[in-house]
């Protein structure tokens, strides 16, 4: 097996699901590390990958994969030595697809939308709304986990992409344990898997440090 190329970002919540899902499969990652800034001496090589601009982008011995779900699925039917993380079974399989859709379209966008305005346009507060907007997110994946994890009894990349995104909002928006006890007790069942805190904790915890270390930063400039 060539070794696989990650373009990726330590923050970033798809980029760490998809971490996540290569050290479940035991795959050994070339991780270059990008700031998407101006100045980044990766960037003219990543440009010639992904045009786009947008990561985590996979390079399998020039086969580039782009999106983190896309990654994630590429990934566990070429590299899996079984189909646990992601199905074969149709009704598992669609899901497994609901569980990202879930993902994708609520629990990261709703995190973007809360965190972009911080970041990006100086803010230093969050709107009382979006914050309101990540609790109902909390409710829906609350209510999704009829298991132990997102389908069923067993771990899937679906774990992997919402985990993703749930690990930095909780410590920006506080998880309420007796409003969503499923998701405090699924949380914990994924942090002991023992590549959690590399792939996934550690980058959780420097991007929710980094949200509120710009909020107060933004709030400094008008003291």
């Amino acid at each position: 097996m060539d070794k696989l190329v990650l373009y990726t970002n330590k923050k970033s919540p798809p980029c760490r699901a998809v971490k996540l899902t290569a050290r479940a499969l035991g795959i050994e990652l070339i991780e270059k590390e990008m700031t998407l800034m101006r100045g980044d001496k990766l960037m003219e090589e990543f440009l010639k990958v992904n045009p786009q601009q947008t990561i985590p982008v996979l390079d399998d011995g020039g086969i580039v994969i782009t999106a983190s779900h896309a990654i994630m699925i590429y990934l566990v039917c070429k590299y899996g030595s079984d189909d646990s993380l992601y199905p074969n079974d149709l009704v598992r399989r669609a899901r497994v697809h609901t569980a990202l859709h879930l993902e994708a379209g609520v629990i990261f966008s709703r995190l973007s939308f809360l965190f972009e305005p911080v970041i990006y346009s100086g803010k230093s507060y969050f709107h009382s709304d979006r914050v309101e907007h990540i609790r109902k997110a909390y409710r829906l994946l609350e209510d999704s986990l009829v298991n132990e994890f997102m389908v069923g009894d067993s771990l899937t990349i679906a774990d992997f992409s919402c985990i993703s995104s749930v690990a930095s909002l909780v410590g920006v928006v506080p998880l309420d344990e007796t409003k969503f006890p499923k998701i405090v007790a699924w949380i914990k069942r994924m942090q002991e898997l023992p590549y959690y805190a590399e792939a996934n904790g550690n980058g959780a915890l420097e991007l929710a440090e980094f949200v509120l270390g710009k909020k107060e930063a933004n709030a400094s400039q008008f003291l």
